[in-house]
């Protein structure tokens, strides 16, 4: 009996035992809790965890007023600044405007944010710390839109270092207006600035400044635009006065653009001083050509207005004139001009043929020759011409009393056509017949028209460039 007795209690020991090494239930829940080894928290200790008792936190955020500016009621906070353009992302000719990437840095020292440290090492936070300590309201003044990136966090680091310094930085998009000039355009430079002031505290409160002078700008060389060449980045500061809230401290970011003028050339000068070129083409062209002549002027007056078109679209409606519109208009008025010259040949033209119709309609004259030989003496040709075309030879000549009888084809001859006979023996009939069919303005033009194209183009380029 002693010996069953001893076996029960053993047993009744070790079923104890096991229930005790099983895992126990949360309180409210169906998981298990498995027990964990003591000598794993011997080893892993977080710093950061709040033991039982009075906290300790890292800094005392809660034990002051971040309401107020650091050193309240004293001097000015001097609140350093220092930027880093990423790049320069957009320049609009039409809304006169730029946009900008870039890294916005603040120094300043806020004794509330100091903390003992015995190896003077500085502690790093992101932007929730931001919401509860003070930090300096600088805004961009005259920006349309701004905004911080917040991929794949918020792009704000602030950090702290033992002495209270305080390093704030964020990465910031800024689109800004910047008053541009285009007296000039295409051959312009233009000159946009960004400008940082704080929005509610004056210069009695808190001095904005550059923090290393010009070298508190820092830019990528690598970067580019498409249209312009980025020739300058410098700083400026200066005071800012609003009459209803006093003086403030703002700062400069200025840059100077100057705009590639190739694709302009390409795009707008070439095609159109192509178009007045091909309007002189209409100058070598017979006068009794009307169709030739009149759809060639057509043409290039429609496409020096398309040529207008397409660039003031491009362009905001500014109330001067650009120096492309110089160039353009210029043009335009050489092409229409072309078109004014043949209507002033073609009317001068029909005057003469009727003049001329009117004389053989007073004094009639065969001279001896068919009627269809005598409908060649249009004003073209000479006398001995005419004889020659007639089929008779050069011994064939009137005697002076047939002369005075046959006047009218003295008459009817122009100065045009005796200039044009001495040339004609010299250059041989096919020289004689272009220079008879072309009127006298036509030859003026084609020297006259190119000379003053070429002497506007030296003056232009001489004045803009």
């Amino acid at each position: 009996m002693p010996y069953f007795t001893r076996l029960i209690l053993f047993l009744l020991c070790l079923m104890v035992l096991v229930e005790s090494r099983k895992p126990k239930r949360k309180k409210g829940s169906g998981q298990l809790e498995m027990p964990k080894p003591s000598h794993l928290y011997k080893k892993n200790l977080d710093v950061t965890k709040i033991r039982k008792g009075k906290p300790q936190p890292l800094l005392r955020v809660d034990d002051h007023d971040f309401t107020m500016r650091p050193a309240f009621g004293g001097p000015a906070i001097p609140v350093g600044v220092d930027v880093q353009v990423e790049s320069l992302d957009s320049i609009s000719e039409v809304d006169m405007d730029f946009t900008m990437t870039l890294y916005l840095r603040h120094y300043w020292k806020d004794e509330r944010l100091a903390f003992p440290s015995t190896s003077n090492k500085s502690m790093t936070f992101d932007g929730r710390l931001v919401k509860k300590i003070w930090v300096p309201d600088v805004f961009f003044v005259h920006s349309k839109r701004s905004f911080i990136h917040d991929t794949t966090t918020e792009n704000i680091m602030l950090r702290v270092f033992p002495d209270g310094h305080v390093l704030y930085s964020m990465r910031i998009t800024v689109t800004a207006m910047c008053n541009m000039d285009f007296s000039h355009f295409p051959l312009d430079s233009q000159t946009c600035s960004l400008e940082l002031e704080s929005y509610a505290y004056t210069d009695e409160d808190l001095m904005l400044y550059w923090k290393n002078g010009d070298e508190s700008l820092k830019t990528d060389e690598k970067f580019s635009l498409s249209q312009f060449l980025i020739q300058k980045f410098h700083t400026t500061s200066r005071l800012a006065f609003y009459s209803s809230t006093g003086w403030y401290n703002r700062l400069y970011i200025n840059f100077t653009l100057r705009r590639h003028i190739f694709f302009f050339l390409l795009q707008t000068y070439f095609p159109a001083t192509l178009m007045v070129m091909l309007s002189w083409v209409s100058f070598w062209i017979d006068h009794r050509a009307v169709p030739a002549r009149v759809s060639l002027g057509i043409m290039t007056v429609l496409t020096m207005s398309t040529i207008i078109t397409g660039v003031n679209t491009s362009m905001p409606r500014v109330s001067y004139v650009k120096a492309v519109d110089i160039y353009l208009w210029v043009s335009f008025v050489f092409v229409f001009l072309s078109v004014l010259e043949y209507a002033a040949v073609n009317y001068l033209t029909t005057v003469q043929e009727r003049k001329e119709q009117k004389l053989r309609e007073k004094f009639p004259c065969v001279c001896g020759m068919p009627h269809s030989r005598t409908m060649m003496l249009d004003g073209s040709y000479s006398e001995s011409e005419a004889n020659s075309l007639a089929g008779y030879p050069r011994s064939h000549i009137l005697t002076e009393e047939e002369r005075q009888d046959k006047i009218v084809v003295h008459l009817a001859l122009s100065n045009e056509s005796n200039s044009s006979r001495k040339k004609g023996l010299l250059k041989g009939q096919v020289g004689l017949r272009i220079f008879q069919n072309s009127h006298a303005i036509d030859k003026y033009s084609r020297l006259i028209f190119p000379a003053s194209y070429i002497f506007f183009n030296l003056i232009y380029w001489s004045v803009f460039s």
